[in-house]
This record gives C-alpha cells, sequence and structure tokens, in this order.
C-alpha cells in the first residue's frame, strides 16, 4: 500500500534537517568573550625632549590634539561641544600638592579654558580647584578679576556636610574632618557619638558636591607612598573628601577604598575627560613636591580611562627608580585590579595601547 505523505510534514522536515546537522556537526566551543581594551594618547613635544619648561603655544596645540583623539572628533571644537554643553557647570581639578616643584602647569589648564570657551562655557563660569588655596597659589592659580574661579576645601567648611561616601576601611578623624567639629548640629547623617572618632564615611568637597556637574580631571605623574601612584584616580578621591587619611595607610590597606569612592555617583561619573600633566614627573617622595626625585617625561597623556592612565605611569614610576637604586612599589598597585574588577577601566598592561600623536 503506497502511503501519501502531506505536503505539510514535507516542508517540515525540510526546515528541521539542516538545523539538526547543524547542530550535530557543530563541536567547536563557544568563544571567550573580548574583554576591554583602553587607549591612551600621548603628545610628545620636542621641547619636553629638550627639557624645555611648558609654554602656552605648546600647550594649546598638545590639548586641541588630545581631545580631537579622545572624543573622535575632526576639530577641537566639536570635541570640546561633544564633552560638555553651555548648561554644564564645569570643574577643572589640578594637583598643587607638590608646588611649586610639581603642579599641574598653567599653560596646560590655559588650553583646556579657551577649549571650554569653544563650547559655549565662559572661563568665569569654570571652577579650578584642590584641597589647598596656598599650594593653588604656589602653582600659579589665582582668582583674577574676570577669570576663573579658583577653589580650595578648607577644614570643616570646605565640604558638603549632606553629602558623603561610605568606604569599609575605617579611619580616625582628626581636626579639620567635619565630624571632628562636636559642635555639630545632632541628627545629620553619618554623625560620629562624642567621644568615637572613627569614621567610615568621608564628607565630599562643596565645589565637587554643589559647585559642578562635569569635570576635566588633570593630575600629574606622581609617586605615593602608600598606594604607589597619585595619579587620576587619587586626585579625584582624596584632595576632595575629610576623613581621607584611611585610604593613604603606610601599608597600603586603605587604597583600595580609593576604587570605590571615585565609583560613588557624586566622584568619577561626573570626569568627562582625564589629561594627565607628565612633562615633568616625580618617581618617589610623593604627592608632596621633591627635587630629588624628579624626571622629565615631556609629554602629556589623556584618555577616558583613568584606571589606564594610572596603570601606565605606575609603570613609568618603577621603571624611574630602578637607576635611582630604589626598591620597586611592587603591591602598593595591586589596588588597580581592584578599579579593573569594579568596572572603573582596564588596569592590565597588556590591554592598554598607548598610541603617541603627532604634534
Amino acid at each position: 500500500m503506497q502511503i501519501r505523505i502531506p505536503l505539510f510534514f514535507w516542508t517540515l522536515l525540510l526546515a528541521v534537517a539542516p538545523l539538526q546537522a547543524e547542530k550535530a556537526g557543530n563541536t567547536e566551543k563557544p568563544s571567550a568573550p573580548q574583554r576591554p581594551r583602553a587607549t591612551v594618547y600621548s603628545v610628545n613635544p620636542p621641547d619636553g625632549r629638550a627639557g624645555r619648561p611648558l609654554s602656552e603655544p605648546v600647550a594649546a596645540a598638545v590639548v586641541e590634539r588630545l581631545v580631537m583623539a579622545v572624543t573622535g572628533k575632526p576639530t577641537a571644537a566639536e570635541a570640546w561641544k561633544s564633552l560638555v554643553n553651555p548648561k554644564d557647570r564645569v570643574g577643572i581639578k589640578v594637583s598643587a600638592a607638590g608646588s611649586p616643584i610639581l603642579a599641574t602647569h598653567v599653560p596646560l589648564v590655559e588650553a583646556v579654558l579657551r577649549g571650554l570657551e569653544s563650547a559655549g562655557i565662559p572661563r568665569n563660569a569654570v571652577w579650578v580647584w584642590d584641597r589647598d588655596r596656598e599650594r593653588l597659589e604656589a602653582a600659579g592659580f589665582k582668582q583674577r578679576p574676570g577669570g576663573y574661579r579658583v577653589g580650595s576645601v578648607p577644614p570643616f567648611t570646605g565640604y558638603d556636610r549632606k553629602t558623603f561616601v561610605t568606604a569599609p576601611v575605617i579611619g580616625k578623624l582628626v581636626w579639620g574632618d567635619v565630624l571632628f567639629d562636636r559642635t555639630l548640629p545632632k541628627g545629620l547623617p553619618g554623625e560620629v557619638p562624642l567621644g568615637d572618632e572613627l569614621s567610615s564615611n568621608s564628607h565630599l568637597a562643596e565645589v565637587l558636591a554643589r559647585r559642578v556637574d562635569k569635570v576635566i580631571n588633570m593630575p600629574v605623574l606622581c609617586e605615593e607612598s602608600s598606594c604607589g601612584i597619585a595619579g587620576a584616580l587619587y586626585n579625584m578621591t582624596v584632595p576632595n573628601l575629610d576623613n581621607w587619611r584611611r585610604f593613604v595607610q603606610p601599608d597600603g590597606s586603605g587604597a583600595e577604598s580609593i576604587a570605590w569612592a571615585y565609583s560613588q555617583p557624586a566622584l568619577g561619573p561626573k570626569v568627562v575627560l582625564h589629561i594627565m600633566d607628565c612633562w615633568t614627573a616625580q618617581f618617589a617622595g610623593g604627592p608632596q613636591g621633591d627635587p630629588h626625585y624628579l624626571a622629565q617625561p615631556g609629554c602629556i597623556w589623556a584618555s577616558r580611562d583613568p584606571v589606564a592612565l594610572d596603570s601606565l605611569a605606575f609603570r613609568e614610576i618603577d621603571a624611574w627608580r630602578v637607576p635611582a637604586k630604589l626598591p620597586p612599589l611592587g603591591r602598593q598597585g595591586a589596588w588597580l585590579q581592584t578599579a579593573q574588577s569594579s568596572g572603573l577601566g582596564v588596569a592590565d598592561p597588556e590591554r592598554i595601547d598607548l598610541l603617541t600623536l603627532s604634534q
């Protein structure tokens, strides 16, 4: 007897058969997901290689080249407009802890200010700040009529009492910390009882908490004895927080909390660009300036990835320490892996591309 198979079943069989064959023949294991990479851009002007001071024309050309590379825009004006808009309240976080020996160069900041002006942000609306006003002035950052606003973080009053970050490491409160002020009204969040001078909270600098929405982070390339590198992550956290000594313990035990603090919404997410001033660098004795341990890389780096910047800077510092017969930093940079694991950026050197741009 002849059996007639309906056309519907033939159609179904023809559709399923290739899928079954493909499944049976596919014995390859699924490929591992690609791990992210990071790019750090560098400009090395001839002036830097010759050890000359950083001039305003050179700084302007370097910043334009870097911001175009980081953003992928064809002009500097378009690049800045992709980072900020006229409604943004913008701040520039400089590093002046080592001034006058080592600090973010004023011509570099002036170049950034001109870029912000091209995006519609007048310089008299921009905050330039670090913790200590005297060191800022020693570095050349002074309040002038019609100029940018110079901000600092004075003890007690320089912090926003309602904005703080909590990190696992406990710190002993000292004079200048908000909660060390025994006249603090009762009932504020994070209040420390009288007699108890330990806290896991750090209050945020008022200028960062309340006065700016977006930040251009401009650290220097400098060693720090407890966490190895006072770079991009350090520059946005330690100088902007009270109860900060817990992050820079001599044994390095608090350094991992730098990554935790940076990840908080009021800090790291506000940063739209990192420009690391590597014109002059320091490989020991930081973050205070020490003329015995200076190097002259003569370059400027930029990236959106603060972890990649710090990882490369850490490696450079270790290399400079060898001829100076200083011990390697070793495990002092282990916290950068924590920053990578937290999703803040790339710490593994083999996954960081350092691209040198022509000026």
